[in-house]
């Protein structure tokens, strides 16, 4: 009797231990420099679909609007895995891998829906997952935030309004940087948390970001006029640790990457409407939403689609994501 105590207290005791390695809990921050967005909605579904397939073994974390630093901070961050995750326009993230720098090539999508499904895509969505890989980061989502639009204190409404205007934009890589001064303009790279002051102080005219952006930033106050850029979108990958990643195990891994596919697919509708509803709120509070003529978007097509070639050519792996999202993009139509 005494022998077989022994043995059932020695069986339950292996049990719990076993329990309790099953349910380490891990903590996922995700960091994001906007607020109330299509990104906060991914989050929301992304934490929801964990919740529901884990439990508390994974706590999701969301942390809008910079909270855990500027773009840069956050990034270097995430690939030293004191931040498991992040998500900011792509254009920040190159230069932790050059890669990213393809999603600014302008024409790429005809719309926005395009762009989600292209997104969507499997070919694109293992193409993504290698971005990054030689520094431990990996992509488990991405999507496009928006159309690229244009809040200026001098509005634009032809191509040569761009003339002498100096430009914020998402970065400092050249196909950022050359079809804006292809224009005449003068791009300068700046992180989006420093923006607003720049604008208000007048170091620079006008500035590139989604929409969305432009009204939670209450932008309306500074500039009136917000040109959309044709053929151009806002591009959101959520960047992850992969060391963080492989900590989970197998399952929890297999469980993350699952819930990030679900969850960019369930915003698509609220990433439509949402950019609607975000001109609405810009029209409301006394600004103008700004589409350039079919000859002038056609001239601006042309100017900054001119500068791929020369920029794409000696780089032989850029161009390589180039035509996969072209083909893509072609696919999904």
């Amino acid at each position: 009797m005494h022998k077989g105590l022994k043995l059932v207290c020695g069986l339950l005791l292996s049990c719990a231990i076993v329990t309790g390695a099953k349910a380490q809990q891990f903590t996922m921050k995700i960091s994001s420099p906007t607020i109330n967005d299509v990104t906060q909605e991914w989050a929301k579904e992304f934490k929801a679909g964990m919740q529901a397939r884990v439990g508390d073994r994974v706590k999701v974390e969301f942390y809008p609007a910079s909270q855990l630093g500027q773009i840069p901070a956050t990034v270097e961050g995430v690939a030293m895995g004191t931040i498991e995750a992040v998500a900011p326009a792509s254009g920040f993230l190159i230069g932790l891998e050059p890669r990213f720098q393809v999603f600014d090539a302008p024409g790429l999508f005809a719309d926005l829906a395009q762009a989600q499904r292209t997104f969507a895509d499997p070919a694109v969505r293992e193409r993504l997952a290698t971005f990054g890989a030689s520094k431990g980061v990996e992509v488990i989502a991405a999507w496009p935030h928006g159309p690229v639009m244009l809040v200026s204190h001098k509005a634009i409404r032809k191509v040569d309004d761009f003339k002498g205007q100096k430009i914020r934009v998402p970065g400092a890589a050249p196909l950022q940087i050359e079809p804006f001064r292809k224009l005449g303009a003068l791009p300068v790279s700046m992180p989006l948390g420093e923006v607003l002051s720049a604008m208000q102080n007048h170091t620079i005219d006008g500035t590139v970001a989604a929409a969305t952006v432009f009204t939670a930033f209450k932008y309306y106050d500074l500039a009136k006029g917000m040109t959309g850029l044709p053929g151009s979108f806002l591009i959101v990958p959520v960047m992850v640790n992969k060391a963080f990643l492989k900590s989970l195990g197998p399952e929890l891994e297999a469980v993350v990457r699952e819930e990030a596919l679900k969850a960019q697919r369930k915003i698509e509708k609220f990433g439509q409407d949402d950019v609607q509803r975000t001109f609405e709120v810009w029209k409301k509070n006394g600004g103008e939403v700004i589409v350039l003529p079919a000859p002038e978007a056609k001239s601006y097509l042309e100017q900054v689609q001119s500068v791929l070639p020369n920029l794409l050519k000696p780089n032989a792996k850029l161009k390589d994501d180039y035509d996969a999202l072209v083909a893509a993009a072609e696919r999904v139509k």
